[in-house]
């Protein structure tokens, strides 16, 4: 676990004062920083809501339902596992050449790798029943390399380009991408299951969000080339002291930091996936093996009685407005964290809300078992807690680091808490769930062990609010 000494890597020193630079205006900084992480959350969650409502059908067809969501899930799961990958790839080019291309490259990565996944014929199609769940493999690690450059580096070019005593507030603009992009890919999949039917929506309706990300990125590319390195990254050059090998350097003198913000992200990871992916397999699953029994018979699939564990049954399109919802709370909470993490700092707000995801997760089963209204309340508590712990993340994780290994101190951190905090927390909930003979008491558990260890993080790691940042530069 991170020690105290995590603190004495980077100096506390007050915070100097430098104007931005002409070419980097506060909007064009913000509006950047907001548009990629907006376009790569979108394309992120496009996948994420496909992966349970389509692809287990679309690229499984010959599984059982509840192997067919696992392996839907497992698929989902290679990105994050892909995305420590492209941290060190994309950090390594961040530190070396600057943000500003890697940003970019980070864009196009994942925008190539959504556009050809809404193109992807089905394993239904003749000759298509390995090759197709294989590219969604190829493609989907795509997308969680691409991810994994681009959050780091969205967080350095708003913080790097905040006036003095408000990195944690410009920090709050790349993370309002995750709500926003959130909102835009579920409003579209609710818009179509109002409008098209299933068969419909099965055939071609599922590919929509994956095209329409072109747009987005054509937006967001176009912002981004308009852009100039930050006056960090240009002292690092001016005093000569780029890393030859960020990654080396990283591990080396700041490891410690790695393994500090690798489990300060921890709690985070988790909470979000449970109320997003899991939640949303949870919820629209039947509550009633007649229901079920039905259904699978309307699939032409054997009903197996014996794996049958009861969800609360709500309508596929009622619960995703309950997500959109939820998802608008956690919007309004990550801009609310900002100030509170400049006012109070960062590692004893984060304390306070840590513990707050601590007392939902043992609480879990009082709001996700009794019904629909109770469902919406956890939901809205769930992604408020989550607003307040992410807004911050943008702040605390780069000033773990100094600024000739902050592309990837940070963005290892970031990706690596992915790995042991999102990557597996559907697919563990989905077992807790089945284990539990559909309570999902455990899967509160789980979320509780989570935010402990994020806890003791935080007890080890020292105030980052003012520590230098522009001139903290490693030897």
């Amino acid at each position: 676990m991170a020690t105290r000494a995590v603190a004495e890597e980077s100096a506390a020193e007050p915070q100097r004062t430098t104007p931005l630079q002409s070419a980097n205006t506060r909007g064009r900084v913000i509006f950047s920083s907001l548009i990629g992480t907006t376009i790569e959350f979108f394309d992120f969650y496009a996948y994420a809501t496909a992966s349970v409502l389509v692809f287990p059908k679309l690229f499984f067809p010959g599984a059982t339902d509840i192997n067919a969501i696992l392996s839907s899930f497992a698929i989902f799961g290679v990105a994050f596992f892909a995305r420590p990958i492209g941290s060190i790839v994309f950090g390594h080019f961040g530190d070396k050449l600057g943000r500003k291309g890697t940003l970019v490259a980070s864009l196009l990565t994942m925008g190539l790798a959504t556009f050809f996944i809404g193109v992807l014929p089905p394993a239904t199609t003749p000759g298509w029943v390995v090759l197709a769940p294989l590219l969604l493999v190829v493609l989907r690690f795509l997308q969680g390399l691409a991810l994994g450059g681009e959050w780091s580096g969205a967080a350095l070019l708003a913080t790097e380009n905040a006036p003095a005593g408000k990195r944690a507030v410009w920090g709050t603009f790349p993370q309002l991408g995750a709500p926003i992009g959130f909102i835009i890919a579920n409003t579209m999949y609710v818009v179509m299951n109002g409008f098209l039917t299933t068969k419909q929506f099965e055939d071609f309706g599922w590919r929509i969000p994956f095209l329409f990300s072109v747009v987005m990125v054509a937006i967001g590319l176009y912002v981004r080339l308009k852009l100039v390195e930050s006056t960090s990254f240009q002292k690092v050059l001016e005093e000569d002291k780029v890393a030859r090998v960020p990654l080396a350097a990283t591990f080396k003198h700041h490891w410690r930091a790695v393994i500090a913000g690798t489990f300060i992200m921890l709690a985070t990871y988790v909470l979000f996936y449970l109320t997003t992916s899991f939640t949303l397999t949870y919820g629209t699953a039947p509550a009633k093996a007649e229901v079920a029994r039905a259904a699978a018979e309307k699939a032409g699939k054997t009903f197996d009685a014996a794996s049958f564990v009861p969800g609360l049954g709500i309508d596929r399109g009622t619960f995703l407005w309950m997500l959109i919802i939820g998802v608008v709370f956690f919007g309004v909470f990550t801009v609310v964290s900002g100030p509170l993490a400049e006012k109070y700092g960062r590692r004893k707000f984060l304390l306070w809300v840590t513990g707050g995801i601590f007392a939902f997760g043992i609480a879990w089963g009082l709001m996700f078992g009794p019904g629909t209204g109770a469902a919406m309340v956890g939901l809205i508590v769930g992604f408020t807690l989550m607003g307040a712990t992410f807004g911050p993340m943008a702040a605390i994780l780069p000033e773990l680091f100094p600024a000739n290994v902050r592309y990837t101190g940070s963005a290892i951190a970031y990706n690596l808490s992915s790995v042991i905090g999102a990557a597996p927390a559907s697919f563990v909930a989905i077992a807790l769930w089945q284990a539990g003979k559909g309570s999902t008491v455990l899967v509160g558990v789980y979320l509780a062990v989570a935010a402990l260890l994020t806890l003791v993080a935080l007890f080890l790691t020292r105030e980052t609010r003012d520590r230098d940042f522009e001139d903290n530069i490693a030897a």
